[in-house]
């Protein structure tokens, strides 16, 4: 097996561990994060009726108006806004984060720390 091939399958069984336990509802829902090496993508997703309550990603429009690239920590702050301002118009304020196998450091510590500021709990 080769390395890069290793290195995904590690990721996708702690995300498949973490998943086991974590579960969003309409009341908490569930931060997805995935990532990429050029963009970032967040969800919140209520798992009990399988619908996501609010997205956001580097590719968005209003992103794009702000910065151009999305693949490092500045743009992973600026989408948790985004996200943030998105949530708190649907009336979340709690959730739970699930950092999708992802080490927590770089720009999932960023978007952890981004929400955090904007006033969401988890």
């Amino acid at each position: 097996m080769s390395g890069i091939k290793k290195h995904i399958t590690q990721r996708e069984r702690r995300h498949d561990r973490v998943r086991k336990k974590v579960v969003g509802t309409k009341e908490r829902p569930r931060l997805s994060v995935r990532r990429s090496l050029k963009n970032m993508f967040l969800q919140l997703v209520d798992d009990k009726s399988g619908n996501t309550i609010v997205s956001a990603s580097t590719l968005d429009k209003d992103f794009r108006e702000k910065a151009n690239y999305g693949g490092n920590v500045k743009a992973a702050a600026l989408i948790a806004e985004l996200l943030a301002k998105k949530a708190k118009e649907k009336n979340v304020e709690k959730i739970v984060f699930d950092r999708g196998g992802y080490a927590y450091h770089g720009r999932v510590r960023a978007v952890a720390e981004t929400l955090r500021k904007e006033g969401l709990q988890f």
